[in-house]
């Protein structure tokens, strides 16, 4: 595995399942390459509506409320770009033609030098809008790139020159981002409806638990850090279009 010590982008974009999945997964990288003025867009596939364990949520407030918090956290982490959620509901994500060519629409819209997103390879995943979101990533690639897929988007097609895929479980590519844990964390935070089902935070006013998180993200980019020489590090697998 490799440092990227070659290059930022001058725009990514960042297609995930569900709100807070990008600040998960490669958030430290987006506030880096933000910092460094690359224009940073997230695509969400889903609506979120699903994300509560509580039986009697109001799911249409829900979907409003996670809306709210991906844009807060893009904020937070200094993005500058469109933040697209597709009217997917959660847990019902297909990877058909027709998600496909929405997919494609925004990446040929937005025309992003690099694209991540989920592994959909990643085996045993549990998730099916994870696996489906992965496959929407590399498959809106390959239609957005070729001009004959879905013509009738009458928008021109555009070839990112990465797709960086997280959750993997052979990656060959690490960001050093050394110096944004904490706009990670701070990202994260802002996703306040899934402090419970996902930040394992059960006391908002809690400094303590805030605290323990604040940690345990902090720790796994070091983990990953040690991989490579570095005090934190997030992981890709790099593919070329």
């Amino acid at each position: 595995m490799r440092l990227n010590l070659e290059w930022v982008p001058t725009s990514a974009l960042a297609i995930v399942a569900h709100p807070d999945d990008a600040e998960f997964q490669c958030g430290a990288t987006l506030a880096k390459w933000a910092a460094a003025g690359c224009v940073v867009h997230h695509l969400v596939c889903t609506d979120g509506s699903k994300g509560s364990w509580e039986v009697h949520e109001d799911t249409s407030a829900l979907v409003a409320t996670r809306q709210a918090e991906q844009r807060a956290a893009a904020k937070a982490l200094g993005a500058t770009g469109s933040q697209v959620f597709l009217p997917n509901v959660d847990g019902e994500l297909t990877s058909d033609l027709a998600q496909q060519e929405a997919v494609a629409r925004v990446i040929r819209e937005l025309r992003p030098d690099v694209v991540l997103g989920h592994d959909p390879w990643r085996r045993w995943r549990l998730h099916p809008d994870h696996r489906n979101a992965g496959w929407l990533c590399t498959d809106g690639v390959v239609a957005a790139r070729d001009p004959h897929f879905f013509p009738s988007l009458g928008v021109p097609h555009w070839r990112p020159r990465a797709v960086l895929l997280f959750e993997c479980e052979e990656p060959d590519l690490a960001e050093d981002v050394t110096g944004f844990a904490d706009a990670k964390v701070d990202a994260l935070l802002e996703h306040r409806s899934q402090f419970v089902t996902t930040h394992d935070i059960t006391d908002v006013d809690d400094p303590a638990q805030v605290a323990r998180f604040r940690r345990h993200v902090e720790d796994r980019l070091a983990t990953n850090g040690a991989r490579v020489g570095v005090r934190h590090a997030e992981l890709f697998r790099l593919l070329t279009p």
